[in-house]
């Protein structure tokens, strides 16, 4: 098994999270399972506030984790790592979410088989085209990309200079993304797109290309992804197939007193026809 960087932070050969999914470290019922973990070995891991961001309890040689850089520790979590007289380690939050982001993603290119490819090789190029249009004046910086599917903006992202945090609900597309390097482990997570704020910190940019097909049995669920997106992020840009589509996004966004400027890409008949860029008014 690959050694994978959470494990290196620790300075372990291995380690295994009890968390089964990315998805789950918000789950504060995790926190009773870290503190009934058997074993005489402990290492606390903090972040540069001193803050606890994960306990490891070794048994014999087998080291399992709990994560808390999305949900807090509970007394009998630290009282477990007072137990074992164990050692602390010290790293950036950011460090250790990266890591994290990693160790799942190897999780899901292991076990999950990648969709089909059906990505337009012309597509990344007319995604590049409209990003420099729309965000020409900006400097490159964390950029959201929110339904990322098998990273085609991602890869655009991050040759601008972006550093992107890329998610998705469907692992099957992660997993290609993954597999082909459109997306990259330490940036990827596979979470529910409606919650996205409980995972993701304020970012200066969020992304969303190609929402999907919005219709009255699942305007909902679009448009709490779209105000997701637009409560961690000062300024987004999405896509959608149709003006009708356009204008919902437009609606949404107004409503929470941002800006939206809404236009027709012309540069692919198929994907990313109409524009919404929406900024804090």
């Amino acid at each position: 098994m690959t050694v994978t960087k959470a494990a290196e932070v620790l300075g372990l050969p291995l380690l295994e999270f009890v968390e089964p999914s990315f998805s789950d470290l918000i789950d504060r019922r995790y926190n009773a399972l870290v503190a009934s973990l058997p074993g005489d070995d402990g290492l606390l891991l903090v972040d540069e506030k001193d803050e606890p961001i994960a306990l490891a309890i070794g048994d014999a040689g087998v080291w399992l984790a709990g994560s808390f850089h999305l949900r807090r520790p509970n007394k009998a979590v630290i009282e477990r790592f007072e137990e074992t007289d164990g050692e602390i380690y010290q790293e950036e939050r950011s460090v250790w979410a990266a890591a994290v982001r990693e160790y799942y993603s190897a999780m899901i290119m292991q076990e999950t088989i990648p969709a089909c490819d059906d990505l337009n090789p012309l597509r990344p190029a007319m995604i590049a085209s409209l990003i420099s249009e729309v965000w020409a004046e900006e400097d490159p910086c964390e950029c959201l990309d929110c339904c990322c599917g098998s990273g085609a903006g991602s890869l655009v992202l991050r040759d601008a200079g972006f550093s992107p945090i890329s998610y998705d609900n469907d692992p099957s597309l992660l997993s290609l993304g993954l597999h082909t390097g459109r997306l990259s482990p330490e940036e990827t997570i596979c979470i529910d797109g409606t919650l996205a704020s409980l995972y993701i910190d304020p970012v200066p940019f969020g992304l969303g290309l190609m929402l999907g097909e919005i219709h009255p049995f699942n305007r909902e669920l679009w448009q709490k992804i779209v105000m997701e997106i637009i409560q961690v992020t000062e300024r987004a840009l999405f896509t959608v197939g149709t003006r009708k589509e356009a204008d919902l996004v437009r609606e949404w966004a107004t409503s929470q007193d941002k800006a939206v400027r809404v236009f027709e890409n012309t540069r692919d008949p198929i994907y990313d026809r109409w524009v919404c860029d929406i900024t804090v008014r």
